[in-house]
Order: structure tokens, then sequence, then C-alpha cells
């Protein structure tokens, strides 16, 4: 039995969590606002902390669910934090999408005391989490990954071994750059066939039947976009963090990367516009106010000289 603790109990982290709830993890749980945790433990039968430190000692692993690496490496210090109690041989599991040089700064850190570090952000969603069929992008140690694997399979469908620490992170800070592209894209090339008077549902079936077609335009724009729903499932906020580390890592390595770059700059000012709740989606309200066109099905309502 690994006994495990999950800090933090976010969109993503409750779902992940609640696979682990059960005799066969010993899970405990701990949150920064309490009364999640507090929820989470009773409907779940986990153990509640009320510090990381707390929820750390006696576990083999203690795995992190936060917005940024920032927020894991606070959690390091002081009497209440996680070097004062995670023992030597275990496991800081680190699902947080976070930036690869904060990981390796934190795994340094931990392997001072014998504590391994992985990271492992994942894909999927919300819905993915639910299922048990996220993809999990693993940074570190073979062996390391090895011995928490029966705690990743328990969320994750698909299991990859990027590379050294850090890796993980990039890899999915990457993906998630390319997610942004597509949306972005998908939005200014569909207000173009807009204002030129081609409808946006009709588009979208020739662009989905086409070489053109992403998973923006198969899937986000027809359930969100064109329905107007745009439910909140990832926060656009998120997506330009994770934006920001791909645009940083290909600063780093000294790629040339433009289109990163740009892309960087777009979701910072759509992050600013739409503000810290929006869905990640969202950011084609922007495009549509630049460009004066609504992109729904049926006529267009706004600033075409076609409508």
């Amino acid at each position: 039995m690994l006994r495990t603790a999950f800090l933090g109990l976010g969109a993503i982290g409750t779902p992940m969590a609640r696979h682990l709830a059960g005799d066969r993890f010993d899970l405990v749980v701990w949150n920064r606002t309490l009364s999640r945790a507090e929820h989470f433990a009773t409907e779940h039968s986990a153990g509640l902390r009320r510090t990381p430190a707390a929820a750390a000692s006696e576990r083999d692993v203690v795995i992190t669910c936060l917005p940024t690496s920032k927020d894991v490496a606070s959690l390091l210090d002081g009497p209440d934090g996680l070097l004062a109690s995670m023992a030597p041989g275990s496991t800081l599991l680190d699902c947080t999408s976070g930036d690869p040089a904060t990981s390796r700064q934190i795994a340094s850190r931990l392997a001072a005391q014998g504590v391994h570090f992985v990271d492992a952000p994942v894909s999927g969603g919300v819905i993915g989490a639910e299922r048990g069929a996220l993809t999990v992008m693993c940074g570190g140690d073979a062996d390391a990954i090895e011995r928490v694997r029966p705690i990743l399979e328990s969320f994750g469908q698909r299991i990859v071994h990027a590379g050294p620490v850090g890796a993980g992170h990039a890899l999915k800070a990457v993906n998630n750059a390319l997610l942004a592209m597509q949306i972005w894209g998908a939005a200014e090339g569909l207000a173009a066939l807009a204002s030129a008077g081609v409808r946006p549902d009709l588009a979208l079936d020739v662009i989905n039947a086409s070489s053109g077609r992403s998973n923006a335009t198969e899937n986000l724009f027809p359930e969100r976009v064109l329905t107007g729903a745009f439910p909140r499932t990832f926060r656009a906020a998120l997506l330009d963090k994770d934006v920001g580390i791909a645009a940083d890592l290909a600063r780093a390595q000294k790629i040339p990367s433009p289109l990163l770059q740009l892309t960087a700059e777009l979701w910072r000012m759509a992050h600013h516009e739409l503000g810290e709740d929006a869905d990640h989606v969202e950011a084609v309200r922007v495009v549509e106010r630049l460009a004066g066109v609504a992109l729904r099905a049926g006529p267009l309502p706004l600033g075409s000289s076609h409508s």
C-alpha cells in the first residue's frame, strides 16, 4: 500500500483524488481552502490534514496539484512545510502544470534530504480526470516513476516518461501552447470567413473534413463557440501561464520561436481583457470584438457587410 497525500483539490485535483480514495492508498488530503478539504474527506472517507507538513507526515507519496510551480515551492519551507516532514525515500509527485526551471530547483532541494521528485502534469481536462483517462507526462528518474505507477494508473490512461526532471512540465506547456494557437488561429480564420459571407457552422463542417481540422475546430468550436455556451472547464488565465512557460522554454533553449512568442503575447492580452475566471475558449470573444464579427451558427449578427 502506498500511503498517499493529495494537496490541491481544484477542478482537476478533486476528481483525480477521488480515484485514490479507499484502502489501497490510505489517502489524506489538504487544501488551502480548508472547507473544500473537509467536504472531500467527509464524502470520500479520506483523512483530513490542516497543514502540508501534517499531510506529508508518514506518507510514501505526496501529490501536489496547484496552479503554478511557485505555489508548490511555497509549500516546502517552515514548520508547516513539506521539507519538515517528508521522509527519505518518499516521493513528491507534482501534477501541477508547472515550469521546468522551478521543478528542477524543487527536485534539488528535496534530493538533499533523500526525497524523490517526479513532475507529472496531466492532459484531458475535468472529464478525463473524472473518467480516470488522463494522459500523464512524467519527468524524473525512471525508478521513481515506477514506484508511483500504481497511483498514476489510478487516474491516467496513458503514462509517458518524457525525460529528466522538468521534461513533463515542458511537454505539457508546449502541448497547451499548441492548443492556444489552434483556438486563436481558428477564431481568426472563421472571423475572416464570416466577414466574407461564409457561415461559421458551414465553414467548420468543411474544415473538419479537410486538412485544417484540429481539436479546436472539431470539438471546442462546435460545442462551445457556435452555441455560445462557453462552459468553465479550464481558465484562460492558466492557459496564458502555460503558453508563457512554453515561450520561455524556447527562448531558454535559444530556439527561434516567433509564433510561440506571438501566441504568448496574444494570450496575455486575452487574459487581461477577460479576467481571472473566464474559460480558455472565451478568448474567441476577444477575436470577435477585434473583428466585429460573431461566430455563431446562422445569420451573422455583428459588424459584417454580409450580414
